[in-house]
């Protein structure tokens, strides 16, 4: 890829996202999260939500306006407090690449990633990470009768799902890497340089912008299986 459209992308990213501040992407998470568990028969299943560990939400991830296959996207990861009851504050992510594709059409979708063991956790936690190749990814299963398909899909460490033009489907989300976003996370936390670990496994209070998403999560899952 030449600078010349690498600098392209980069401009085109910051004007999407330039202007959508952390709140306002902490408030389209809460929606994302009701609207995939409000459709027990075309959702995420509650017994997948009640199991996992942590969730990663990315309202509206885009293409890139000039690159064929380039993918851009900010959203939040929250885990759950230990020993299972209650969610964590949530922390930022920048989500790039990713050879998922937009299999129901669309420029945007929306991401779901429920992260199914401490494993998964741990390394979503670092510094940087790859879906597929740091751990272990599947499509996740859609609605209630998704139970004989959820066994075989449990080997994996995170089940990834995506919204389009208002519809839920599981899709494998391999290549995607995830990294902190320092700028929302010092938006919503002040100046205080915590990671992302450092905000989800410590005690962290959710900032007020938060209120929605962490009731969300409280209403569809308080405590984990």
């Amino acid at each position: 890829m030449s600078i010349y459209r690498i600098g392209i992308f980069c401009l085109t990213a910051g004007l999407l996202y330039g202007s959508e501040d952390s709140s306002k992407r902490l408030q389209a998470s809460a929606e994302v999260l009701s609207e995939a568990m409000s459709a027990p028969d075309k959702g995420i299943p509650q017994d997948l939500l009640d199991k996992a560990e942590c969730i990663v939400i990315v309202p509206g991830l885009k293409k890139g306006a000039f690159i064929v296959g380039a993918k851009y996207g900010k959203g939040f990861i929250s885990c759950r407090h230990h020993p299972g009851f209650g969610w964590s504050a949530p922390a930022g992510v920048v989500v790039e690449g990713g050879s998922f594709g937009f299999q129901i059409g669309g420029s945007e979708t929306d991401v779901i990633m429920l992260v199914m063991n401490k494993r998964g956790a741990e390394k979503l936690l670092s510094s940087k990470f790859t879906v597929g190749a740091d751990a272990s990814v599947a499509a996740g299963p859609v609605g209630r009768t998704a139970s004989a398909d959820t066994d075989a899909k449990m080997h994996a460490e995170i089940l990834t799902y995506s919204r389009s033009r208002g519809v839920f489907a599981g899709v494998a989300l391999n290549g995607a890497t995830l990294r902190p976003d320092k700028d929302s996370n010092q938006e919503l936390y002040g100046n205080s340089g915590r990671s992302n670990k450092e905000i989800v496994m410590g005690e962290s209070d959710a900032p007020p912008a938060a209120s929605a998403l962490m009731a969300e999560l409280s209403k569809y899952s308080a405590h984990k299986d």
